[in-house]
């Protein structure tokens, strides 16, 4: 999950990759999703899976419940952290 770090703006993403630091990087140079172009963002949570299916499953669960994202992650991870 990423939050924007620029002025004035509270938005997170949540997206699936293999490659966290690149996929932040292309983010950060407007070469990622097209919701996350012309913003600055940082990482504030990861989880990693066994399978692509399983990371998807996941995906799908936050993007679908926008507004509770952070207290689903709260929930069902102990290793939660915020920047």
């Amino acid at each position: 999950m990423l939050k924007s770090i620029s002025p004035g703006i509270k938005k997170t993403y949540v997206g699936y990759t293999i490659n966290v630091v690149d996929r932040l990087k292309k983010h950060n140079s407007n070469k990622g999703a097209k919701s996350t172009k012309g913003y600055t963002w940082v990482v504030i949570y990861k989880r990693y899976f066994k399978t692509k299916s399983a990371a998807m499953s996941y995906e799908y669960k936050l993007k679908n419940n926008k507004k509770k994202r952070i207290e689903i992650i709260k929930n069902e991870d102990f290793n939660f952290t915020t920047i």
